[in-house]
């Protein structure tokens, strides 16, 4: 179904909308009017998700010459794959020259796309000992494709679960996890773990060139601080601390015998 939402066009792909998806919508709206933050709390149940994404989606289009970017934060796999089949679901709403436009994909750890687990530093182990080490044909493949700028090609239009990106790299014999971290920066809709954005050690590597024009939801943002904390915690062992004690013990007895050696001379 399609409505007006205080001058803006929203596509929503149920039959019907709850009252409290309309309010959420409309508040949701005025943050990104105002371009600003927003703290919105729906009842369980009342459809959250295709309400944010909805909204989200239809400002976008509306918008092309600001065209927004959604990173959408999700705690669990799980919810990751239930936010894309919202997605898929909006997509076929919306108009075909839209939906034939926009760009959805999903990203995990790569034991999630990538059944073989191997990397591209196997290259030079097997340099060394090409009989025992083979190479990983898909990452072969995928690093072939973004040397000649081609990665785009593999990757078409449309919304790709962690299953999808799977499928889609047994059929092209390309690594589905190298190509959707890369593919990211060109995503309309990007879903991924909390950790991807908040971890500095993760963000660095992953979301280091999103655009700035990004709109940034946290889904269930209750959890928000025990991953802050823990993303920016480090656990150091008791057998870490002493050997690191015993180690500056050496490093001061050979510094105290080396300035006794000199004292003598």
């Amino acid at each position: 179904m399609k409505f007006d939402l205080e001058g803006l066009t929203v596509h929503f792909p149920y039959a019907a909308i709850y009252p409290e998806q309309h309010a959420y919508m409309g508040e949701l709206k005025r943050a990104l009017d105002a371009r600003g933050h927003a703290l919105l709390e729906m009842p369980t149940g009342t459809g959250k998700t295709a309400a944010l994404i909805s909204l989200i989606t239809s400002y976008s289009l509306a918008n092309p010459s600001r065209p927004l970017r959604l990173l959408y934060c999700t705690r669990t796999v799980h919810e990751m794959e239930k936010t894309l089949a919202e997605l898929r679901l909006l997509f076929s709403h919306l108009p075909p020259a839209a939906s034939r436009s926009l760009l959805a994909l999903g990203l995990s750890s790569r034991k999630n796309p990538c059944r073989r687990l191997t990397a591209s530093w196997v290259r030079d182990k097997a340099a060394s000992d090409p009989e025992s080490t083979p190479l990983c044909e898909f990452f072969e493949s995928f690093d072939r494709a973004a040397s000649a700028g081609d990665l785009a090609s593999f990757m078409p239009p449309g919304v790709y679960t962690l299953a999808d990106l799977r499928s889609l790299g047994r059929e092209r014999r390309i690594c589905p996890y190298f190509l959707a971290r890369q593919m990211v920066k060109y995503a309309n809709v990007v879903v991924y773990s909390y950790q991807y954005l908040l971890d500095p050690k993760v963000a660095s590597i992953v979301s280091r060139e999103m655009q700035k024009e990004c709109v940034v939801v946290f889904d269930e943002a209750h959890n928000i601080d025990n991953v802050c904390i823990e993303a920016l915690s480090v656990s150091v062992r008791k057998q870490t601390l002493e050997g690191a004690e015993r180690n500056l013990r050496r490093i001061s007895q050979e510094i105290d015998r080396k300035v006794q050696g000199h004292r003598c001379q």
